[in-house]
């Protein structure tokens, strides 16, 4: 585990803060064991821990330009995980609730498969919330409601051309948004599996 002085931890996230994976894994390797800790004795979970870890991780990096405004590390790190453990807590209760509500009425719950998946079907939400209104309407009218170019050109009052534009920018820019983090996780899940901590 390291330890860093003030100065050396400040320097550490400015280079992280401008790109430096060497930089973004010592700090990893400084704080991951720590925090796993901390998660764990909220959470009562070394799963769920383990993705807490790698989801703060992942925060960081993809907003790591954020970091030169940060000054004590440490309790900016145990917040941020802290807000995200008692999220996901939330949600596995939520969770349990439907798991509970389904096999009441017998409905088959979803395959180990399918929830494999739920985080990429998460990142491309995200990245629809992220669209322009306009393009966010074109993508969801085209891909969930499965409206054609011209319908949707009549119902928003826009040509043709502009909506198949729209839908190609908006198509583009969901792929880089979804590529961009699941290379972040890529990186995040390296550093646990190096490093791991339980």
């Amino acid at each position: 585990m390291f330890e860093f002085t003030q100065s050396d931890e400040k320097e550490l996230l400015m280079q992280v803060a401008q790109g430096s994976e060497f930089a973004f894994r010592l700090l990893f390797s400084a704080y991951h064991q720590r925090l796993g800790i901390h998660i764990l004795r909220i959470t009562h979970s070394v799963e769920l821990a383990e993705e807490i870890v790698q989801d703060v991780f992942v925060k960081i990096w993809m907003t790591r330009e954020t970091l030169t405004g940060v000054d004590n590390f440490k309790a900016y790190l145990f917040v941020i995980s802290k807000n995200h453990a008692l999220n996901c807590l939330r949600k596995v209760a939520r969770e349990q609730m439907q798991l509970k509500k389904l096999e009441e009425t017998r409905i088959v719950p979803f395959n180990a498969e399918v929830q494999e998946t739920d985080h990429y079907y998460n990142l491309i939400d995200e990245a629809i919330d992220q669209l322009p209104p306009q393009q966010q309407k074109v993508y969801l009218m085209s891909r969930h409601n499965r409206l054609k170019y011209h319908e949707i050109a009549d119902e928003l009052e826009l040509s043709r051309e502009t909506v198949k534009k729209y839908l190609q920018i908006a198509t583009s820019s969901i792929k880089d948004y979804v590529h961009e983090h699941m290379e972040a996780i890529a990186l995040v899940m390296a550093l646990i599996h190096f490093f791991y901590f339980f």
